[in-house]
């Protein structure tokens, strides 16, 4: 009986340690987002939108984050040509109102220097794109960034943040450039 109390309370002890070891220190983002998007092969666009992200730090410089994003724009796709008088037939577009959405987690280092928090992202989640007349897709989507944080008050910064967001839409694989600036509240 003894060697069972002294155990159960050495492992309470060391879990309490433990747990004190453990940053609660975050943030919280939220801002304008512009992404450079190709959904149609060679149709480069630009969609406008917004991005939040929450971060938790495990240790004192890595946090893991949660980064979710929403754009929206148009893309031209090509469509069916109807058969032509006189070849090589032009290929036909339509313009086609698209809505993306992004949801990606994974690690993210960080370190403090003055008022600047530089920091380093590696994400992976999954993407969605309604492209209304052109259908929808769901795909395994990854990013790779960074950015700057600006103290301007003890828990607010401002954040320049840019990525490179490569999705697997239609059967295509898009290699989309993104950036965002915002506020970030500091916990």
């Amino acid at each position: 009986m003894r060697k069972v109390a002294v155990t159960a309370f050495s492992m309470l002890l060391l879990s309490g340690w433990a747990l004190a070891q453990i940053p609660t220190s975050g943030n919280v983002f939220f801002g304008y987002s512009y992404l450079n998007s190709d959904l149609s092969p060679g149709n480069r666009t630009s969609t406008n939108g917004w991005e939040a992200t929450v971060e938790g730090k495990v240790l004192p410089f890595i946090g893991i984050a949660a980064d979710f994003s929403s754009y929206y724009g148009s893309q031209n796709f090509t469509v069916s040509v109807p058969v032509c008088s006189l070849p090589p037939c032009p290929p036909a577009f339509q313009s086609v109102s698209t809505n993306e959405a992004n949801y990606l987690f994974g690690p993210r280092v960080s370190l403090s220097v003055s008022k600047f928090r530089p920091f380093a992202e590696a994400l992976i989640g999954a993407g969605h794109v309604n492209a209304h007349a052109a259908g929808s897709d769901t795909s395994f989507a990854t990013a790779i960034g960074g950015g700057l944080d600006y103290k301007l008050l003890r828990v607010l910064a401002w954040r320049f943040q840019g990525d490179y967001l490569q999705t697997r839409f239609f059967s295509n694989t898009q290699n989309n450039v993104r950036f965002s600036t915002g506020i970030v509240v500091r916990f």
